[in-house]
Parts: structure tokens; C-alpha cells; sequence
């Protein structure tokens, strides 16, 4: 603030505005930066991310990568065909055994019962 409560204005044409951009690493730089945290020591490692401006989640995608393990892609995971037809096929079955199991259940309630009719009927007619 100036005298006379004049608030100074710095020059529009002075200013600078950055753009943000997402940083792109080569194949090269990767493999590098790899190369350098597998030769550190305890406590190095952190220094190393400092300063190239990187997080411990990049190397962790970056060793997945140079490992050739697929990545994942937000929170799903795809599962291999194979497999799926598996669980599929599983569950078929499972569903099956249940049903089997849900009907002996019930006829066993039902001799239950008529069990139960023939006692009395046998105790009332004594």
C-alpha cells in the first residue's frame, strides 16, 4: 500500500502465468532412475525421488513395467478368462448342491411331520 491508501498494481504485462502439464518420462529415464534406487542405500531413496520430483507410486509402476506384469487400471483388476469360467462353473455347481440340499431339508420336515401325525394318532387311539 502507498500513501493516500493507493494499493499498487503490478504490471499485467510483467506477470507470468504457468501452465500446468503432465510430465511425460522417457523409456531411458525410467530404466535410469530404476537403475540409481536399486543401487541405494537405506535413506537414499527419498533423496533420489526429491530430487527428480518423482512419488514412491511412480517406481512402483515402473518396476511393474519394466517387470512386464500388466498394469491395473484404476481399482479393476481384470481376471483371466479361464479363471472366470472356473468360478462360473463353480458356482453353477454350488448352486446346484444347495438346491439338493434345500429340497432333502424340506422332505425330511415333511416325514417329520407326518411322523408326528401317526404318534398322536396312535397315542389317541390306545
Amino acid at each position: 500500500m502507498l500513501a493516500n491508501g493507493v494499493v499498487a498494481v503490478p504490471d499485467a504485462s510483467v506477470e507470468v502465468v504457468g501452465t500446468a502439464h503432465r510430465r511425460r518420462f522417457t523409456d531411458a529415464f525410467k530404466r535410469r532412475i530404476l537403475d540409481e534406487v536399486d543401487r541405494a542405500r537405506t535413506g537414499e531413496i527419498g533423496l533420489i525421488l526429491r530430487r527428480e520430483g518423482l512419488y514412491s507410486s511412480q517406481l512402483a509402476k515402473w518396476r511393474s513395467w519394466r517387470s512386464g506384469m500388466p498394469q491395473k487400471s484404476g481399482s479393476k483388476q481384470s481376471v483371466p478368462r479361464a479363471e472366470f469360467e472356473r468360478v462360473v462353473k463353480e458356482n453353477a455347481q454350488l448352486k446346484l448342491k444347495l438346491r439338493k440340499a434345500e429340497a432333502m431339508l424340506s422332505l425330511q420336515k415333511k416325514a417329520a411331520e407326518v411322523l408326528r401325525e401317526l404318534d398322536e394318532s396312535n397315542e389317541s387311539d390306545s
